[in-house]
């Protein structure tokens, strides 16, 4: 597969007119469980997940565009949707949702002749859900 029309939607702004590349990954914490009846080999629980969503966009300052959509938003939680395609949702092209804290923004990066990019990644609060319908 390759991505060619990946989706996001942050707080209900579909963003990928500046969406280059959007990651979500998500993570259990393992509890070592060992005891001298594991006989020497470690035995491991899952614990508490985590998520993260990191996105790399291409900046605009432009009135109601990236930058705009994005300030306000800082400090707070709020909703997501990520799927590898814009086409609708079917078990061929799930999508993931959930909440974000938006607990930074970079509106500046780059060097002389760079494209103006803006790399961020948002830990998710609470509940990742997977959905094909």
């Amino acid at each position: 597969m390759v991505l060619l029309a990946q989706y996001l939607s942050i707080n209900a702004n579909v963003l990928n007119t500046y969406t280059k590349k959007a990651e979500l990954t998500i993570e259990v914490e393992d509890k070592d469980i060992t005891t001298f009846a594991s006989l020497g080999w470690k035995e491991v629980l899952g614990g508490l997940k985590s998520a993260e969503l990191g996105c790399e966009f291409l900046q605009s300052f432009t009135a109601a565009e990236l930058d705009a959509i994005m300030w306000p938003l800082l400090g707070t939680v709020v909703p997501f949707e990520v799927r590898a395609d814009q086409t609708a949702v079917s078990t061929s092209n799930p999508k993931w949702t959930g909440n974000i804290l938006i607990n930074g923004w970079s509106p500046l990066t780059g060097s002389v002749g760079d494209e103006a990019t803006v790399s961020q990644g948002f830990p998710t609060s609470g509940a990742v859900v997977r959905a094909t319908a």
